[in-house]
């Protein structure tokens, strides 16, 4: 004889006030704690083993409700399914979803704003096979799917794509929402798939102006009024990377030592970087400092907001030099600063703000020697201008 169900009526649940557990029959309980708060619970036993699945407050879940949620339990039990499983997949996000819960849990602990930032493009921009599929539903090959047709042309991006969709996976692991090894794995998984470091990881040469070609070109950029004009000019002034140029504010500025200092959180080595500014250098801050609109020193009046990546390369189209990138002017002032100048490679790799993989040039760089590297920085903007000597005589090493 089928155990009975539907014991309790609607009057009755809402009136129980003692302590216990009220059968519904069919394994659906009301249950009422000493404190006086009710919630529905679905009981059943599965391989000899009782398993008890809660199924929400009482405030949300009316009687009728309740015996729903108890409905589907028993369909899934009756089809060899664990109801407390089917439930989670249920509760179970996209990956976009999930990159969301993630990163609102670890952002609160990433001081560095730029970190947050680049978590979050890198997710929502490159990752976006994966948004629309379940996290548990995820593979190698899907992950592969994101990482292959950028592998070889931005291994860099690639690499870190790779690591925080990991990072992601293993709190969904976490949290529940799917079992087994990560898919995004290095080590005895996409290391076996993928290209190795060192064989897909070639030296990108970024197209740059020739060193004769510079002292016309500035002349001519000298004539733009855009912002994205100055931005371009003081980049190639201070041989700094565009990033560090665009996200510069306007406290990293010190105009009476002539000096900008980018902090450590947005330099490519992680370490603060000094640069001495020559006069043109000085007069494009002050420029900008005396009538700020925004936070960053060079503000895109568009959305008061730093300026994308592309603003310069963008300018540089307009001027009908598709040839060369902004990148590309470390490069022309590395081949002045070292064929057409005296000054020591450790001062020029300092004002490059390069990694030196010998001890004594890293003890150089720590010392600063600020005052040489001022001295080229005044020689470059005098070579930029047209009014500079091709050569340029060195300081003592010990001066």
């Amino acid at each position: 004889m089928p155990r009975q169900r539907r014991k309790l009526t609607a009057t009755q649940v809402k009136a129980a006030i003692d302590p216990g557990r009220y059968s519904d029959g069919g394994g659906l309980y009301l249950n009422i704690t000493r404190g006086g708060s009710k919630s529905w619970a679905y009981i059943w036993t599965r391989n000899g083993r009782r398993r008890e699945m809660g199924l929400g407050s009482y405030k949300d879940i009316s009687l009728a409700d309740a015996r729903d949620l108890a409905d589907q339990c028993r369909i899934d039990i009756r089809n060899g399914l664990d109801p407390i499983q089917e439930r989670k997949k249920s509760d179970e996000p996209f990956f976009v979803d999930c990159v969301e819960v993630f990163l609102a849990a670890k952002e609160s602990g990433w001081k560095n704003a730029k970190h947050r930032y680049q978590w979050r493009t890198t997710l929502m921009t490159y990752a976006k096979p994966l948004h629309g599929l379940k996290v548990s539903e995820i593979t190698t090959p899907d992950v592969l799917k994101v990482l292959q047709p950028i592998w070889l042309s931005k291994h860099e991006t690639a690499s870190r794509l790779r690591g925080r969709i990991e990072a992601v996976l293993d709190y969904s692991k976490a949290m529940g929402w799917r079992d087994g090894e990560n898919p995004a794995l290095w080590r005895g998984n996409l290391k076996s798939l993928l290209p190795a470091r060192s064989r897909s990881q070639t030296v990108v040469h970024h197209p740059a102006i020739e060193i004769d070609d510079l002292p016309a070109f500035m002349s001519e950029l000298r004539n733009r009024e855009a912002i994205a004009a100055r931005l371009l000019e003081f980049i190639i002034l201070t041989a700094s990377r565009s990033g560090e140029a665009r996200g510069a504010t306007h406290d990293e500025f010190d105009l009476i030592r002539g000096e900008w200092t980018i902090p450590a959180s947005r330099m490519k080595m992680g370490k603060a970087h000094t640069v001495p500014l020559s006069p043109r250098a000085i007069e494009i801050v002050q420029m900008f400092k005396e009538k700020p609109i925004g936070d960053f020193l060079f503000t895109n009046p568009a959305g008061l907001k730093e300026y994308s990546v592309n603003a310069t390369m963008a300018l540089l189209r307009r001027m009908g030099r598709r040839d060369i990138t902004t990148h590309g002017f470390r490069s022309t002032f590395r081949d002045w600063a070292g064929d057409r100048t005296n000054f020591q490679r450790e001062t020029i790799e300092a004002a490059l703000a390069h990694g030196l993989k010998n001890k004594v040039e890293a003890a150089y760089r720590r010392s600063s020697a600020i005052e040489k590297r001022r001295m080229l920085m005044i020689a470059w903007a005098e070579y930029c201008d047209g009014s500079g000597s091709a050569r340029i005589l060195s300081f003592p090493s010990q001066a």
